[in-house]
């Protein structure tokens, strides 16, 4: 029972001393605020990227390999002079592919860049155009929200047909329906067949709804196609992709006359070639956050120790009337520790809640999401620091000759 009322008593003082130094423990809790928040946000920012990579990864295809000249990604080891001379993809490849493939479910092809969209008055800046064959929705895993898809006849005959994403219908059309309306696409007239089903952002980046698919025959008419043309093959599952890597390597090969001593002149592209760069950003992410974490806890926690020496020497007296009256030296070291904890856990509630409107904020422009599991260690983080660094001073409050401590003036 003395247990229990000492550890409430202990609390009573150490709230009452936070409220009568309120600045002074406010900047004393400064660091803590700042490594909570830290620690908290890289947590927020590294969850919300595992949670939307999955579903990012989804909307570029499931068991998909890309043939392409450029190979993904810009590492140490990226020789783009090597690339920039390669040959240019061809769209006769597609139709070979899909002739000498033995695993392949669907061969497309796409070529893409950004433009203006206009319909009326109205107009979508910065949209992204992508001209593609009429499979190219089972190989993206797409879906059609309204209408229906261009089909291969109409690419065959470079009909001027558009399907729009959900964010250009918004920008465009509002209230209206865009089935059957005109845009204009490169200064061409486009009719508007299909709208695709909502997909959300590319890694809390792109907005992959702002965009419109058109035949790549009538893409060529306008843009051309010397250049950029990527070619998606998809296969069955995860087991014929692995074999399917391999085949297609060897068909693409075997299409370009290349030696068996040279070299690929081109690169088969994966998105899981995206988690490992994805993993990369994470470490970094977390290597600079919680180094900086870790220097803002640590001033924090010198901070509360030089903080804790003040206020016991401010209350010698006080510690000396509570010996007197038969206090344990526990007790004491309680009260101390308990006040040490008490300026780390106001941090903590500071810097948890500075955190969550970050969180938001950068929610806006990337990807957060707030982790309750984090909250609870960000106030275990702040128990422990109190801890560690209030028992110095604690301990020789405790430890004080209560004589002493009565003379004290």
């Amino acid at each position: 029972m003395r247990i229990l009322n000492s550890f409430t008593e202990g609390f009573k003082i150490a709230f009452g001393a936070l409220r009568t130094n309120k600045i002074r423990s406010t900047l004393t809790a400064l660091c803590i605020i700042i490594g909570i928040t830290m620690v908290t946000i890289v947590d927020a920012v590294t969850t919300g990227m595992d949670v939307t990579f999955e579903k990012s990864m989804a909307m570029m295809g499931q068991n998909v390999v890309y043939v392409e000249k450029w190979p993904w990604g810009m590492g140490g080891e990226y020789k783009w002079w090597e690339y920039r001379n390669r040959r240019e993809m061809k769209m006769e490849y597609v139709d070979r592919i899909r002739d000498y493939s033995e695993l392949a479910e669907h061969v497309a092809a796409s070529a893409s860049r950004y433009t203006n969209i206009r319909y009326q008055e109205k107009t979508a800046e910065n949209v992204g155009l992508n001209g593609a064959t009429s499979n190219y929705l089972e190989l993206q895993g797409l879906d059609i929200a309204e209408g229906r898809m261009f089909v291969q006849e109409e690419v065959r005959s470079g009909s001027k047909v558009a399907v729009i994403g959900h964010s250009l219908m918004e920008a465009l059309f509002e209230f209206e329906n865009p089935l059957g309306k005109q845009i204009r696409v490169g200064g061409q007239r486009f009719t508007v067949v299909g709208v695709l089903e909502k997909q959300g952002k590319f890694l809390g980046l792109e907005d992959t709804d702002n965009r419109i698919i058109i035949p790549i025959s009538a893409y060529e008419h306008i843009y051309g196609l010397r250049s950029g043309i990527q070619i998606g093959v998809q296969f069955p599952d995860e087991q014929t992709l692995r074999e399917g890597e391999y085949e297609l390597e060897g068909i693409m090969r075997r299409i370009r006359q290349v030696e068996a001593t040279e070299d690929n002149d081109f690169a088969l592209n994966k998105p899981e070639a995206f988690k490992e760069q994805l993993e990369g950003m994470k470490a970094g992410i977390y290597a600079v956050g919680f180094i900086l974490s870790g220097l803002s806890l640590l001033i924090g926690g010198i901070g509360v120790m030089n903080i804790m020496f003040v206020s016991v020497r401010e209350r010698t007296k006080e510690i000396g009337i509570r010996k007197a009256v038969g206090a344990k030296a526990w007790e004491i070291l309680t009260q101390f520790l308990l006040e040490a904890i008490a300026i780390c856990l106001l941090g903590g509630i500071i810097g948890v809640a500075l955190a969550g409107i970050i969180t938001v904020l950068i929610n806006e422009v990337f990807v957060a999401v707030m982790n309750v599991g984090v909250v609870f260690l960000g106030f275990s983080i702040c128990t422990i620091v109190g801890v560690i660094f209030g028992f110095i001073p604690a301990y020789r409050a405790a430890k004080s000759d209560p004589i002493e401590s009565l003379r004290f003036e």
